[in-house]
């Protein structure tokens, strides 16, 4: 017999769900019918697939009977550590909250009397509260108390085959609320996806019991729909088709939001792109881009670090076992480029085959591009990223295009997050505060549709435009623009033959415009490229690993600042202005900044990487001349950092990343089928006549600091 003692109440983003009762060595759960609202019967845990990891909750639960919460650090037997975070949820001191720092994905415990009456476990998308019942005031669901009510039951209206306007058809799944009948039309809530309609549709259930109708599309050649699927090539067309199709629905009003995250943000912004009056909002959770500026093209290269998830979508239906290898020192080797997936899969993979047709930035590729229609784009949007997450470049194109149109009810939030966002406080040995993970992200999303597709009056566009995180300050700012409208944009210029003080030997960077002065050389092989410290099989391709060892190598140059004799924090998005020459007929340069502290670590911040072709234009390749000094402008990735005083502002300069991007073979061929390679003797610039520098986004004053 299961005993009440040790029942905990599962709330699904704000919904009651289910209950856990937990045992010595077991878990057991009574899952609560969304279609019908009866209690089902009580199974073993193992049988069902909640969000919370509940083998690790499990053991922290049996562990917490052990041990003293009083203090403010918490050590449990197997290994799990808690700190303590300041405040409670209703302002009381009768209950505390002990929080993971070191752990992916962490789960949080609330204390009372020295027991554990409450788990919290946040996610890119949704949340999960277990709560002892009567403690619900001691969490963060009251959070949930402004939005919809969850008062709708579920019924799954059905699969249909939405026909395109080619005569493809794509396989749709619509659930609605339960009503007496539909002659109360209802907003809806669209998610297109490559990875699988059902799963996606039955994980957002709770918009239909909050009185959405919810329509889960798998996009073209993906599971079941037709067609064959070319990433991103289709999704403007199919996206507008679909929204028309929702609209002409009886149970619809015309309103429709989309919500999603990396592809699923993607296709929003290609709906929005077709100017379809429909589209209404959008919550964008860490959007794919433009081909060119973000993936699969970045600065014109061939990301390598889109390998992993090439071979998980080799297939109609993802299979992510497909990412996990020990071989990818081998398989980044394969030449010519377009042979990758025969060799390390055994057959052709049809869009990896087509990228590798297109090598410029031709009308292939900008059918992809919804950044091409920021006219036509003019959709309320909350827009979420981090500052190591490997799309950011596609969240930076969202936001700068929407503030260049002047577009009203735009939000954005960018937190100490890599692609798997608000879901960790540390990220390859870095860590952040404990603040790192927000309670309220889900809750934010409800509130978004229920503004612009319910027209609630919630305020929830009058808060601050911008919300961002400051690495190394471990604090929330607040803005009303990005970069923040207290940022000066400062030149930190490159100089050679750095003084004692330099610890690489190679060069120094301050404010003070260069004068005559000797050029800086290394030589780059394509064979032995600099490495991008990345786990390929992780598929987080932006992490703030520490390149003190890659810094040392003879093709990579360094300048840095002398020790800061006063903290510096910067806040934005970084540029470099290169003046160099090579050897080569074509090379590729990579720029990146990294935060140096006393011991000499190398926590990298931001960076950039472009082709030498495309220094101009992506469309029109321009080989070099060599020898010949060509300036390069290259947009980096966005940051918010904190430099302490005494830490040293880096910067470097190479050729090759390893693991991010295919190295440049130099030879000015079709990279696609390019067997060959040429070492390149690469020559950087610095004087009054090439000012090479880097242009950071220097905080004068300071913006307003909330907590979260």
């Amino acid at each position: 017999m299961l005993s009440d003692e040790n029942m905990f109440i599962y709330y699904r983003s704000g919904i009651l769900s289910a209950k856990l009762f937990l045992e010595a060595d077991n878990a057991y759960v009574q899952e609560k019918d969304v279609f019908s609202s009866e209690w089902k019967s009580i199974e073993p845990v193992i049988r069902h697939n909640l969000l919370i990891p509940l083998e690790d909750m499990l053991k922290i639960w049996q562990e917490s009977k052990q041990i003293s919460w009083e203090q403010k650090k918490v050590h449990l037997p197997s290994g799990y550590y808690f700190h303590l975070m300041e405040g409670s949820f209703n302002n009381a001191d009768d209950h505390k909250r002990f929080v993971m720092l070191d752990r992916k994905q962490p789960i949080d415990v609330v204390i009372h009397h020295n027991e554990i009456i409450a788990f919290l476990y946040h996610a890119r998308e949704d949340s999960v509260i277990l709560i002892k019942e009567g403690y619900e005031s001691f969490t963060p669901l009251s959070l949930w108390d402004d939005v919809s009510k969850a008062e709708h039951l579920v019924q799954h209206e059905g699969t249909h085959y939405v026909e395109m306007r080619d005569g493809i058809k794509l396989a749709t799944e619509v659930w609605l609320p339960k009503m007496a009948s539909c002659e109360i039309p209802l907003p809806t809530i669209l998610l297109r996806t490559p990875y699988g309609r059902m799963m996606h549709g039955l994980n957002k259930l709770r918009f239909v019991q909050r009185g959405f109708a919810l329509v889960s599309q798998d996009v073209r050649g993906r599971e079941e729909s037709e067609g064959e699927w070319i990433p991103m090539i289709h999704e403007i067309e199919d996206g507008d088709d679909t929204l028309n199709w929702i609209a002409s629905q009886p149970w619809s009003n015309g309103k429709v939001g989309m919500i999603g995250g990396s592809y699923g943000g993607f296709v929003q912004w290609a709906a929005a792109a077709s100017g379809n009056p429909h589209l209404k909002a959008l919550v964008s959770l860490v959007t794919a881009g433009s081909p060119f500026g973000d993936v699969p093209r970045k600065g014109g290269t061939i990301v390598s670090g889109t390998l992993a998830w090439t071979f998980m979508m080799a297939e109609r239906k993802m299979n992510q076992k497909a990412m996990e290898r020990n071989d990818w020192d081998e398989l980044l080797k394969i030449r010519p480029l377009k042979d990758i997936p025969l060799k390390a899969l055994g057959k052709e993979v049809y869009f990896w085959s087509e990228w590798m047709k297109h090598m410029d930035n031709d009308e292939f590729w900008k059918k992809a591009n919804w950044f091409l229609h920021g006219d036509r784009i003019d959709v309320p949007s909350l827009i979420i990223s981090g500052w190591y997450d490997d799309n950011g470049g596609g969240t930076t194109e969202a936001w700068d295009m929407m503030n260049r149109h002047n577009r009203q009810h735009q939000r954005l939030i960018l937190g100490p997050w890599y692609h798997s966002a608000n879901s960790t406080r540390q990220i390859h040995n870095v860590q952040f505060g404990e603040n790192a993970i927000r309670y309220d992200l889900d809750v934010l999303f409800q509130k978004w549709f229920d503004r612009f597709l319910k027209d609630c009056e919630n305020g929830v566009e009058k808060e601050s435009r911008v919300q961002y995180y400051m690495v190394g300050k471990n604090q929330w700012r607040s803005a009303e623009q990005f970069p923040p409208e207290y940022v000066t944009y400062k030149n930190f210029y490159l100089h050679s033959n750095g003084d004692a003080n330099t610890s690489s030997g190679d060069g120094f960077l301050n404010e003070k415009k260069q004068a005559s002065e000797p050029v800086d050389k290394y030589v780059f092989n394509p064979e032995d490229p600099a490495p991008y410290l990345i786990d390929m099989s992780e598929n987080e391709c932006s992490v703030p690993e520490n390149y003190r060892e890659v810094e040392t190598r003879e093709d990579v140059l360094v300048y840095e600042t002398k020790p800061l004799e006063k903290d510096v924090e910067i806040a934005g998005d970084i540029y470099a202005v290169v003046y160099a020459a090579s050897s080569a007929k074509d090379t590729d340069w990579v720029v990146r900044l990294t935060d140096v502290d006393e011991k000499g670590n190398s926590i990298r911040l931001s960076d950039g990487i472009i082709r030498a072709r495309y220094r101009n234009t992506f469309e029109k390749p321009e080989l070099l001349e060599p020898g010949k000094v060509e300036k390069y402008e290259i947009k980096m990735t966005k940051i918010a950092n904190h430099f302490k005083t005494g830490h040293r502002i880096r910067i470097s300069i190479t050729s090759g990343a390893k693991n991010l991007a295919f190295p440049n073979q130099n030879t000015g061929n079709d990279p696609a089928i390019d067997s060959e390679f040429v070492i390149a003797e690469q020559t950087i610039y610095h004087s009054l006549k090439y000012p090479s520098c880097v242009r950071l986004p220097v905080i004068e004053r300071e913006g307003g600091d909330f907590e979260r």
